[in-house]
């Protein structure tokens, strides 16, 4: 098994999320993202994984989803595309039991050159699988299949010193009368993450990104965000 060297925490190209995170996704840590469809869940984690790129590290992405677009990176590394294009490996499962082998196999896949994860989006191979479940003892163990998954993540983690970023599906609240979202399979991706970021759409092109959980700091940072060409950006900044 290697050992990875992680030189540098991974910036999210978001200065002030970088800086509540003390610099950026730090190694033995698995971040969560979650939000709506539309809301950047996927060009954050792309940008996530070029700017590790950039340090000369390279990123493992597990496409859970079909939703990795290699037309996104070159908008996002623009000139430097060419330079960071071999620094990114791609998986994409295409059903829950693939998943699964790429999980019970995750460390064959990295090498010391790999500076980042990226499983995107971790719950939507499991939604179809539990939607197929004809039983709640079925349905008990596709949860414990997602639970086991990450807790080799987190081990994975931390043995290999490597940051974790995963996306997430939501699903709709309706005991909350504000009609909030959540994480699908919510108890466990909350559970084994360390950092948690929500990204919530406004009635304008603006997105709303909460830091709800942190591993280095007990409050909670909102910020607000755009998505562009060139990958996304803060536009203000809330306390």
């Amino acid at each position: 098994m290697y050992s990875v060297i992680n030189l540098k925490k991974t910036s999210t190209g978001i200065a002030h999320i970088d800086t509540n995170l003390d610099g950026g996704i730090c190694s033995e840590t698995i971040t969560l993202i979650y939000g709506e469809p539309e809301t950047g869940k996927s060009t954050l984690a792309t940008q996530c994984a070029f700017n590790c790129a950039i340090q000369g590290l390279k990123t493992l992405y597990v496409d859970c989803d079909n939703t990795f677009s290699p037309i996104r990176l070159a908008q996002i590394a623009d000139k430097k595309f060419d330079d960071i294009a071999d620094k990114i490996f791609l998986i994409k499962p295409l059903n829950f039991k693939e998943q699964t082998a790429v999980m019970d196999r995750i460390t064959d896949y990295i090498t010391p050159q790999f500076g980042l994860i990226v499983i995107d989006t971790i719950n939507s191979l499991y939604g179809a699988k539990f939607a197929e479940a004809s039983s709640k003892t079925k349905a008990f163990n596709v949860n414990r299949e997602l639970n086991r998954q990450m807790a080799i993540l987190a081990q994975t983690a931390k043995i290999q010193k490597i940051p974790i970023i995963i996306t997430s599906q939501v699903r709709n609240v309706f005991s909350d009368p504000a009609g909030s979202v959540k994480p699908a399979a919510n108890r466990v991706l909350t559970f084994w993450a360390d950092n948690i970021i929500s990204l919530k759409p406004t009635e304008t092109k603006i997105i709303k990104a909460i830091i709800e959980k942190n591993s280095e700091k007990t409050t909670q940072l909102t910020c607000y965000i755009q998505i562009g060409e060139r990958g996304i950006f803060a536009t203000e900044f809330y306390e």
